[in-house]
């Protein structure tokens, strides 16, 4: 056995020196870019029930979510969360720099940097709590194909990690699907179908091997465990009707999946946002386009249905691919966080330009004009991307303030109600008012699509209400669930009641203090 500084030399003599770069420019770009969340402790609405939360989201088939969280310990401690995250994130970049073959140092570097600074990741960090965990599962979800593709057997250790990845959150899954593609896309650039197409098609079997067995073994985990602890599947992002298709069938399944993959690509308002991150996306579409007529023309494609049928094959499956969750399970609320793997189609591009390029010893001029076209436009995206993030961390930080000054204000006016005494149930909705309280939140165009970032307000319920002026305000309210309301809400003394700040819009009725905060116009 070794020493600990021995083993650690010959750990770093082993380790391939592109995979240390990808790891270091994942690593230090996100710490740059993601410091302002990293150093604050500002919560969300799901942040202010996660002060201390175990994790156990089996009833979300979330079995290993408790395990991937515990490194940590079970407290939001933002500093901690986010450094094990990012090694998990650097993780990932290293792996994938292998996976995708990747050559020249800046394009390794870029693709690092823009895995680290996508602004799916800004919305995961304000989810904060389970930022370290969901990386883990994003590592396992990429080291499941490079597990398959490097090993004979490799399918079996990959089906176990695509398995513990959708145990921890069953949204990284369309991340091992696209690598698989792309996979196989080398596969045919590379001629491997030509010279050996029975190994070609074996190791296709293998991706699919991995896919299947790895949901098999996650699904078969997950009722194992619900069955020892007694539980059922919830209805929480429709995760109880997983396998399933709606009355109106695969057809308008499939439809919905296309509709949404299109509308979010084109107008979600986050791979660009802005003349010069359209630019950025378009000259990188660009140089894989000219990349795929080079390899064409030098290849005779032309001359192969095969090329036409790839063609047509990539067009229907990526869609499907990045959108799977959806195929899955219909019910899902397809959100921000849960989109990450639109990063894939940027770094593919660059990715595939740099495996062609890399194999030109002599490039021509239009060669090297679209290298630097690769390489500026990952820049221009990268710092986009990075400016972004900050925009909306900059919203999370105002939102907090005008948070805390709203709810001191509230706190007062419930104390200094008549008829106010420690304890007494409250009955309140929670949603602030805009009629009273404007909209101020400049950075609409920017963060809209941006779960957990865009807003005025950290605050949608009494609950919320409740835990904020906990937490941060340091007193004790007794606000009543939604279903122990009953039918306060629509009864004729809270609807005559003003919104606050009016001044009826806190009173005592039948030992119950009301409070109204939202907008006095009801239908």
């Amino acid at each position: 056995m070794n020493t600990p500084i021995v083993f650690l030399k010959k750990l770093k003599s082993k380790t391939d020196p592109r995979q240390k770069t990808a790891f270091l420019a994942a690593f230090f770009t996100g710490l740059l870019v993601h410091l302002p969340a990293m150093l604050s402790d500002i919560p969300n609405h799901d942040g202010l029930a996660s002060m201390y939360f175990d994790q156990n989201m089996i009833t979300s088939g979330r079995w290993f979510l408790t395990v991937a969280c515990g490194f940590s310990s079970y407290f939001t401690v933002p500093w901690i969360i986010g450094l094990i995250g990012l090694f998990f994130l650097g993780l990932t970049a290293a792996v994938l720099t292998d996976l995708l073959e990747l050559k020249n140092p800046l394009t390794i570097c870029l693709t690092g940097g823009l895995l680290a600074v996508f602004p799916a990741l800004a919305s995961t960090f304000a989810y904060v709590f389970t930022l370290d965990g969901y990386m883990m599962a994003m590592f396992l979800a990429v080291l499941a194909v490079a597990l398959t593709k490097k090993y004979r057997l490799g399918f079996l250790p990959g089906a176990l990690c695509l398995a513990f990845s959708m145990g921890i959150y069953q949204a990284y899954l369309p991340f091992a699907v696209l690598l698989c593609i792309y996979q196989i896309l080398l596969l045919e650039t590379d001629g491997a179908f030509k010279k050996n197409r029975g190994q070609a098609l074996g190791q296709m079997g293998k991706y699919l091997g991995m896919g299947v067995l790895g949901a098999a073994f996650y699904y078969l985990i997950l009722r194992v465990l619900l069955l020892i602890q007694g539980k059922e599947l919830a209805s929480y992002q429709g995760i109880n009707s997983v396998g399933t298709i709606g009355k109106e069938g695969i057809l308008a399944a499939l439809g919905t999946i296309y509709r949404d993959f299109f509308t979010f690509t084109l107008r979600g308002r986050v791979l660009f946002q802005n003349p010069f991150s359209a630019a950025a996306f378009l000259a990188l579409a660009a140089a894989a386009v000219y990349v795929v007529f080079r390899l064409a023309a030098k290849g005779q494609w032309w001359r192969r249905a095969g090329f036409y049928g790839t063609l047509a094959g990539l067009a229907v499956c990526l869609p499907l691919a990045a959108s799977c969750v959806l195929l899955v399970s219909p019910g899902v609320t397809y959100h921000l966080l849960m989109r990450y793997q639109w990063v894939l189609f940027l770094i593919g591009m660059g990715a595939y330009a740099d495996h062609y390029f890399a194999g030109e010893e002599h490039a021509g001029s239009a060669d090297l004009f679209f290298q630097w076209v690769t390489a500026a436009a990952l820049a221009v995206l990268l710092f986009c991307y990075a400016l972004t993030d900050n925009i909306a961390y900059s919203n999370l930080e105002k939102r907090y303030e005008k948070t805390y000054a709203y709810c001191l204000r509230l706190l007062d006016r419930i104390e200094q109600t008549p008829g106010y005494y420690q304890g007494i149930p409250i009955a309140m909705i929670g949603v602030v008012g805009d009629d009273a309280f404007p909209v101020t939140d400049l950075t609409g165009k920017v963060t809209e699509n941006m779960i957990g970032l865009s807003g005025d307000s950290l605050l949608y319920t009494g609950k919320n209400y409740e835990a904020f002026i906990k937490y941060y305000l340091g007193a004790t309210l007794n606000v009543l669930d939604t279903e122990a309301m009953g039918d306060i809400y629509y009864s004729p003394e809270y609807m005559e009641m003003d919104s606050f700040p009016g001044k009826n819009s806190t009173k005592v009725v039948d030992g119950i203090l009301y409070v109204k905060t939202e907008n006095s116009d009801r239908d």
